[in-house]
């Protein structure tokens, strides 16, 4: 473990998980063509069904609220999410049996797809032996565990912190504060690097961070009240430029 700087400036590093380190839309977007193929190919869906399908249980999983203090089987939940898609789309009676082989062509198919590429490893481990890093993520412990144990984090961060373990995610301050607790650092000796204007920056922004740095690899054009960072790049690799001139 990298000891942290000592006096003033910047001291430690918060990235965000999902499409900051890893492509986690792209594994997806993988997934979802798995199971499209799936219900056209064996099930005789039409093309356009199959995609109302994904686009039905996309919306669900965008709208799933999981208690994070309740002992939930998220595979079994995302399973019904799938079951109401696929019933709402067809109009036929619950498929739990279609569901199933769906939701876990999804899922096998999406983590196989989720790693953090060899640039970014590289950059990490650069990173660590001049700052301490810490991972925080949003979402449920279940799922992000999984994801963090894929891409063998614990090698790259000193602290990783999953919202979902905790009773408040990004943007809360308490979130970060929990985070600052961990690191032993304060908040003006930090960075929060994330891909998400709404929890990443607003959340660095709100709990008094050095400075925020949004990864911007779509091009998106922030909305009106959208969080301002303080840089903006298209690549988590970029940020190395960045902290070379904070």
């Amino acid at each position: 473990m990298a000891a942290a700087r000592t006096g003033t400036g910047i001291q430690a590093l918060l990235f965000d998980l999902d499409n900051t380190l890893i492509d986690t839309v792209g594994a997806g977007k993988r997934a979802e063509r798995q199971v499209k193929d799936l219900l056209v190919s064996q099930y005789g869906y039409e093309e356009s069904a199959a995609a109302l399908v994904i686009a039905k249980f996309n919306t669900k999983l965008e709208n799933e609220h999981l208690d994070s203090s309740a002992e939930i089987d998220i595979d079994e939940e995302r399973t019904l999410l799938l079951e109401q898609a696929i019933q709402e789309t067809n109009g036929h009676n619950p498929d739990h049996g279609l569901a199933t082989e769906c939701y876990f062509l999804w899922k096998t198919t999406r983590l196989q797809h989720i790693h953090i590429p060899d640039k970014v490893k590289a950059m990490l481990k650069k990173l660590r032996q001049s700052y301490r890093l810490l991972l925080l993520t949003n979402g449920s412990s279940s799922v992000q565990r999984e994801k963090i144990n894929i891409c063998q984090c614990q090698q790259y961060f000193d602290v990783i912190v999953v919202g979902g373990e905790y009773q408040e995610q990004k943007p809360a301050r308490s979130i970060f504060q929990e985070c600052f607790r961990l690191l032993g650092v304060k908040p003006d000796n930090c960075v929060m690097v994330g891909d998400n204007l709404k929890t990443d920056i607003k959340g660095g922004l709100n709990a008094g961070l050095s400075a925020t740095i949004w990864i911007n690899n779509t091009n998106l054009m922030p909305e009106g009240e959208s969080a301002v960072p303080d840089y903006t790049v298209k690549s988590v690799l970029d940020v190395m430029d960045i902290l070379e001139n904070i």
